[in-house]
């Protein structure tokens, strides 16, 4: 289920979700760290077959969700690995307070992982924030719902348009237009757009969509030219 997307960064896909009518891919992040312990990105339902991949790269140390709506499977994960930390993005932990977390999220990087990722939170929104993180070795940026690139393949006429509307529908897709309308203050994401693009990643992953292999800071350019 795991496959290679760079230097020790795997992405696994998971199962369709159907988010108000909506019919979603989702996709995880595992990075083997530099001094060989596993983190692993916005889970998705543990498999057997998956999970012994997982533990082929090393122990899971580190468990993480971007946003507040991307946690559903770190229960399972947790039960699975109970030395594992688990970390909130903002405002998680209120919304789930039977999940036992480690810390919330900061705009810079837990110790645990500081050699090997770097991270930044897009403020600016009412009602929700994002943890956007960066592996350097592989030059990926990790990104759940900040940038959605839905495929249009296999969609009825309505779910593209709606999708189109959205924002969110193939390789041009931006952020959810709902989310858009949120950002109350747009020099906070701005900021944190600028940390993002001084990165200069060549690849991106997405939670939702196409992801790309090359010219990853043209893409996110063009995705967030509305903050």
């Amino acid at each position: 289920m795991l496959s290679e997307f760079g230097p020790s960064i795997y992405i696994a896909d998971g199962p369709t979700i159907n988010f108000y009518g909506m019919h979603l891919s989702i996709r995880m992040v595992v990075v083997r760290l530099s001094d060989g312990r596993v983190w692993v990105w916005s889970p998705i339902p543990l498999s057997d077959a998956l999970a012994q991949e997982v533990e082929a790269l090393g122990p899971v140390s580190y468990i993480v969700s971007p946003n507040k709506i991307h946690h559903l499977s770190m229960g399972e994960w947790a039960r699975r690995w109970p030395d594992a930390r688990l970390y909130a993005s903002p405002g998680l932990e209120t919304k789930e307070p039977d999940l036992h977390f480690h810390a919330e999220l900061q705009d810079a990087p837990d110790p645990g992982w500081a050699d090997d990722i770097d991270q930044v939170i897009f403020h600016g929104s009412f009602f929700m924030e994002e943890v956007v993180f960066f592996h350097r070795a592989s030059k990926t940026a990790i990104m759940a719902d900040l940038i959605e690139r839905n495929h249009p393949e296999h969609r009825s006429h309505l779910e593209r348009e709606v999708l189109r509307i959205g924002g969110v529908l193939g390789k041009d897709g931006t952020t959810p237009i709902d989310w858009r309308m949120t950002f109350s203050d747009h020099d906070a994401a701005r900021a944190a757009r600028k940390t993002l693009l001084e990165w200069k990643p060549e690849q991106l992953v997405v939670a939702h969509g196409d992801c790309a292999r090359s010219g990853a800071t043209q893409v996110i350019e063009k995705a967030l030219a509305w903050i």
